[in-house]
């Protein structure tokens, strides 16, 4: 039986049995018996050898403010095909995760190899994101959908979990697309873009 069997036999396996929900761990700040001993700068330097797509995530406006909301985002992935579940991580000091909490629904961007630009005008923080940026909003839940991207993930959040200095955000699918062009994604490896 291939890897897919399995996974298959496993989900049919799990199916109607209950799931014992584990204990949300308990928020606290990493002491300093606790800090691994590795050197940051080398942890990016080694990390930064893997590869990575660029995606933008973005969640419509809130009642009392005046442009939806949206960040850069390199730490995505697909999690689950059942239910259909996606991943992102972001830096718990992040000024756009509160708005998109409130949000409560999410749009990943995929960016095309030819969106740079796109990517460093999101990672900036305290500007007007979306000043010139053309976008549709994305059937579910009405969050921004960029123009140009390579692909889209229309989101509900799930589920928020804890991992050291960021939150690890689960979200559930509720639309998705991608043009029917081969474009190449835009990816990014030791600190540039490729």
């Amino acid at each position: 039986m291939g890897h897919a069997g399995m996974a298959a036999a496993a989900v049919r396996h799990l199916r109607g049995r209950p799931v014992e929900a584990h204990p949300r761990p308990e928020l606290r700040c990493v002491r300093e018996d606790e800090r691994a001993p590795v050197d940051q700068g080398e942890f990016r330097r080694v990390l930064g050898a893997f590869a990575t797509g660029v995606t933008v995530i973005t969640a419509p406006a809130g009642a009392d403010e005046d442009a939806p909301a949206g960040f850069a985002c390199q730490s995505f992935t697909s999690l689950s095909l059942d239910p259909p579940l996606v991943a992102f991580m972001v830096g718990r000091t992040s000024t756009t995760w509160p708005r998109i909490a409130r949000a409560g629904v999410f749009c990943v961007n995929v960016l095309s190899a030819d969106q740079a630009g796109l990517c460093r005008a999101f990672a900036v923080s305290g500007a007007d994101k979306f000043a010139g940026v053309a976008h549709d909003s994305a059937p579910a839940t009405g969050s921004p959908r960029l123009t140009g991207a390579a692909a889209w993930i229309d989101c509900t959040i799930h589920a928020v979990h804890t991992g050291g200095d960021h939150l690890i955000v689960v979200g559930r699918v509720n639309a998705l697309g991608a043009p029917a062009s081969d474009g190449a994604p835009l990816l990014f490896h030791r600190g540039r873009f490729l």
